[in-house]
């Protein structure tokens, strides 16, 4: 089984955010910037978050807090 991927890309056009699966984050990307998603089609484009934002995200994931947010999620 191929591993799965959760992924988070925001609207450059009103910085909306949407979360997401897939085995291809790459490819799904490129699913939403050319209108082939019907939620996301009418927002687009769409980028994944900066290094900054996503080093951010890590950096909170790897506290105490951020350990016990993903314990919460039962993963």
């Amino acid at each position: 089984m191929a591993p799965h991927y959760i992924y988070v890309i925001k609207s450059e056009k009103d910085g909306r955010l949407y979360k997401g699966l897939s085995e291809d984050p790459e490819r799904r990307l490129l699913s939403h910037n050319t209108g082939k998603v019907n939620s996301t089609k009418g927002f687009k484009p769409w980028s994944y978050p900066s290094f900054e934002e996503a080093r951010a995200r890590e950096v909170f994931l790897k506290s105490g807090k951020g350990r016990d947010f993903l314990r919460s999620l039962n993963l």
